[in-house]
């Protein structure tokens, strides 16, 4: 690749700004509300699992509730018809039948009804249940809110310096040709966020090594708009007159 060296050293004004971002990022990360936030975020994720199987429980049991009390309703629906239908019978046959099917009638009702106390309980319980875990994420957004808000007040001014990174580096970056940007980009994802590197006294600003024997002779035949490449860490090597070539 060609890039004037003017345009070359202009990477190491880009990457400049870019280790200062690090930086900033680094120390944003390492805020002491970080790690607890991090945690109670994890609990919360825990919690709303809980919940969805405490709530799905609920959901069931009241499922079940409802089915019970509109068996009810049938059964009491029919003892109140066949205890008409008995009240206005003149038939000794009808009579018998219709109190045999009352005594089985009241009997389900009552087994309905005992099922129906035993299912209110568990809904109960199940509400309490979601209940609980609902007070206890309560207890973590509060948690997380005070946290939150120390952290912000923290990081204001690392947030101020970073905004004013961010635009130094949108000026910086707008002066390189694109396809330069674009290597450098390459280069600094893949060299951990170090893409172009200052060649000073033969030493690579990169990884720190000294160029000798034929790297160094490269170095040297190389055309001023020739974008090299450091032989060890293969990020962008930025010549200048320092660099005791």
């Amino acid at each position: 690749m060609k890039a004037s060296p003017a345009d070359q050293q202009q990477l190491l004004r880009l990457q400049a700004v870019d280790t200062r971002l690090q930086q900033i990022a680094h120390r944003l990360g390492s805020l002491p509300q970080t790690a607890p936030i991090a945690e109670l975020a994890q609990r919360d994720t825990a919690v709303r699992s809980r919940r969805a199987e405490a709530l799905g429980t609920f959901e069931d049991a009241r499922t079940e509730l409802k089915r019970i009390e509109s068996d009810v309703e049938v059964v009491e629906a029919r003892i109140a018809r066949d205890g008409d239908r008995l009240q206005h019978s003149s038939s000794t046959k009808d009579v018998a039948a219709l109190e045999s099917e009352l005594v089985s009638l009241k009997k389900r009702l009552s087994d309905l009804e005992d099922q129906e106390l035993v299912v209110m309980e568990r809904v109960e319980e199940a509400e309490q249940a979601v209940s609980a875990i609902d007070a206890e994420r309560a207890v973590i957004a509060e948690e997380t809110a005070t946290l939150e808000t120390a952290r912000d007040e923290a990081s204001a001014g690392f947030v101020v310096e970073r905004d004013g990174a961010e635009r130094d580096r949108a000026v910086v970056a707008g002066e390189l040709p694109p396809e330069l940007l674009a290597y450098y980009e390459q280069r600094r994802t893949r060299g951990a966020g170090v893409g172009a590197a200052l060649l000073r006294q033969r030493t690579c600003g990169g990884c720190t090594i000294t160029l000798t024997g034929s790297d160094l002779e490269e170095v040297r035949r190389a055309a001023p708009d020739e974008v090299l490449l450091c032989p060890e860490c293969d990020r962008i090597l930025v010549r200048t007159e320092e660099s005791g070539i």
